[in-house]
């Protein structure tokens, strides 16, 4: 009797629970609403959370090339980019695909181009940038040694090479970091032979190439001087090489730069004329353009776009800006999970939104340059699975608010909040970044959810430290039908959270793909494992399969606590997502 009074007692709540969950929701499309229900002895000292999605309209559609990912142009300095044709960077590129691969960053607005083949030996010599006297030679002989595979050019650089460079990097890397602190910076020659080595990159790897083109070169009358750029225009049509383009890096803090500035309204002008010169060239006349590429909305960056769309906000097929997570505030681990922290990007947001509306209604907005938090010196935590807390919740937050593309900086090399390291190893975010390309497609679903929340302390804020996003399952994944959905979930709680699915959710069959660190570091691992098996490349050209572990219907989500998970709710039928 007591065991059925107890089974009724939790049945009744269940019930209860249910009809929360789908009764009529004032929040806006895309946000979750939390429903306060009665606490029960049966669930005392444990948070049920009950989720349902919308399955029969999308609330968003981003970009099948959503997750996007960049590339400073501090790898000609540093001599990275001779090494892109490494068969592992170029493996670990194709599994992000599709995507953008924007070439900007702060180097962008000093780069040169000259249409030389070996600018060392044009001198005379090895220049000052090459601490290896046979240096540049020693990579044109891999060249000449590089593997057909695909129509791409594939590279084995000897051990001993790499190594050479690596040591190269770290001194350039100082000499990067004096010119970032100093805010002064050196000019760079691009040749034509790194375009090359460019372009076959982004080819192999089945990426599009986004171009930064340097905006800092000034007339007298403050125009932009574009005689450099029309050389580089000519030789890559000549290529007949795929390319979109944008204009300058952060025009905002050209003053900064020893500039005389730029306001909105010369920017745009600088856009037009950039516009007129792509369609002068028969290969790019119908080529994409992006812009303006500025920094956080502040007043004087508002101001600068507000002027930049009057005059050039029908000519940009999406309009760009630019987030980077403060540093300041992170000196330790546990900052990643501020949730104060998480939250800054929604406003941020709606201040782009709102000018790029008032004046060009329904245009796209991309978040052209997104980069964690790091910190000087040995303290560094951006390159360990505690960062990806805020880089999922910026891709979560950024496609329920519209936005089309998020573009990560960087893939490879600069800084600290990069995917690969110097060893072409994977770091946590981009497995992280992998599984949301294999199980994410661009329809955005919203998330409603009921649970009993945890007794508000007297004067203190709780935030929402369960997020859970919902998309229809990618199309481009062959394993699941048309119909499925996916669920990606952070739980910033330091204890375990169970979720019930409910609604059109309910009695399904779940895949879980849950994502956890490795080792006795804990969230500040740089090693993860997914379903209890430690992620790896099987070799240069191979990335691991990616194996779900299968629910029964109707089981309980379980999230650890700190913990990241994935899983696609098979054969929902979503109305939704069974067309594109």
């Amino acid at each position: 009797m007591f065991l059925l009074s107890s089974y009724l007692s939790e049945l009744l709540l269940i019930s209860f629970l249910i009809l929360l969950s789908h009764s009529p929701c004032s929040c806006q499309p895309g946000e979750r609403r939390i429903y306060p229900a009665p606490r029960s002895p049966s669930v005392k000292g444990r948070t049920l959370i009950l989720l349902d999605v919308n399955t029969k309209t999308p609330v968003r559609t981003v970009s099948e090339n959503f997750l996007s990912v960049q590339l400073d142009p501090s790898i000609i300095h540093d001599g990275w980019l001779d090494f892109l044709s490494s068969k592992r960077l170029v493996t670990l590129a194709r599994g992000l695909a599709p995507a953008f691969l924007r070439f900007g960053g702060r180097k962008t607005d000093f780069l040169q181009f000259q249409n030389l083949k070996n600018p060392a030996k044009s001198r005379g010599g090895p220049g000052p940038d090459y601490y290896l006297k046979n240096y540049e030679d020693d990579i044109v002989r891999s060249d000449i040694s590089l593997d057909k595979q695909k129509g791409c050019n594939i590279a084995q650089h000897p051990d001993t090479m790499l190594e050479l460079q690596r040591e190269k990097a770290a001194q350039m890397h100082l000499v990067l970091m004096k010119e970032q602190l100093s805010n002064t910076y050196s000019n760079l020659t691009l040749t034509a032979r790194s375009l090359d080595k460019l372009y076959n990159f982004v080819d192999c790897s089945g990426l599009h190439l986004i171009f930064g083109l340097n905006a800092l070169r000034r007339n007298s009358d403050n125009s932009w001087n574009s005689s450099s750029v029309l050389s580089l225009l000519k030789y890559s049509a000549s290529k007949k090489y795929n390319i979109s383009w944008e204009l300058g890096n952060e025009p905002n803090n050209y003053r900064s730069l020893n500039s005389r500035g730029v306001n909105g309204s010369q920017l745009g002008k600088d856009y037009v004329h950039l516009k007129t010169l792509l369609q002068s060239i028969r290969t790019y006349s119908r080529s994409h353009l992006y812009g303006p590429n500025i920094g956080r909305p502040k007043k004087n960056v508002i101001a600068l776009l507000d002027g930049f769309m009057k005059m050039a906000g029908n000519i940009v097929d999406a309009v760009t800006w630019q987030h980077y997570y403060i540093d300041g505030r992170v000196n330790k681990v546990m900052d990643f999970m501020k949730t104060r922290l998480l939250d800054t990007l929604s406003d941020q947001i709606r201040k782009i939104q709102k000018v790029v509306n008032l004046y060009s209604p329904g245009k796209k907005v991309w978040l052209g340059g997104v980069g964690l938090p790091w910190t000087r010196g040995t303290n560094n935590f951006s390159d360990t699975y505690a960062a990806g807390f805020l880089w999922l919740n910026t891709l979560g937050m950024s496609a329920n608010q519209g936005i089309d593309v998020v573009i990560r900086h960087s893939f490879f090399d600069h800084g600290y909040s990069h995917l690969v390291d110097q060893n072409f190893n994977p770091l946590p975010d981009y497995w992280m970044s992998l599984l949301f390309k294999k199980l994410v497609g661009p329809k955005v679903l919203a998330v409603h959810v009921a649970g009993i929340q945890r007794k508000r302390r007297p004067g203190k804020v709780i935030r929402d430290k369960l997020r859970i996003y919902a998309h229809c399952t990618s199309y481009q994944n062959h394993n699941y039908v048309r119909g499925s959905i996916t669920l990606y979930i952070i739980n910033l709680h330091r204890s375990r959270k169970k979720i019930k699915l409910a609604g059109t959710l309910r009695d399904r069959i779940v895949h879980q793909y849950l994502l956890q660190p490795i080792g006795a570091e804990g969230i500040q691992s740089k090693l993860v494992q997914l379903n209890g098996q430690p992620l790896a490349l099987v070799d240069d050209g191979t990335l691991p399969e990616l194996k779900p572990r299968p629910l029964r219907p109707g089981r309980t989500l379980v999230i650890p606590p700190l913990n990241i998970g994935f899983y696609v709710v098979k054969n929902v039928n979503a109305v939704a997502c069974r067309y594109r």
